[in-house]
């Protein structure tokens, strides 16, 4: 005769983490894990920080082009310039030419 275990100590119950009935979970404590929340807040404000000054840079640099454009010049273009510019010369080169073939090659040049 066969008799059924009605224990709650069976391996669905004894998974790691899980408390079994009657017994407080024994999970670690973020300062036992090694985290500290004043140093993660301190690299989050950091960061925000960081962000606000990123967008007060972006906002001037829009301000920049927008004042280039109501002196006649092209805003799209100068932006062009900018991202060739922070290319090395032979980087820059090799994108021209590329660009030149395919340009030529539909019949745009």
């Amino acid at each position: 005769m066969e008799i059924e275990s009605t224990s709650t100590d069976g391996p669905e119950n004894q998974r790691k983490g899980r408390a079994r009935k009657g017994q407080q979970d024994e999970a670690f404590t973020p300062r036992e894990m090694g985290v500290s929340a004043e140093e993660i807040l301190r690299f989050i404000e950091r960061v925000e920080r960081l962000e606000e000054e990123k967008s007060a840079l972006n906002d001037d640099i829009k301000d920049v082009l927008t004042e280039a454009k109501g002196r006649g010049y092209s805003a799209k273009a100068l932006r062009t310039i900018i991202k060739l510019r922070k290319l090395d010369p032979e980087e820059r080169q090799a994108s021209e030419a590329i660009l030149d073939l395919y340009m030529n090659a539909i019949g745009m040049i």
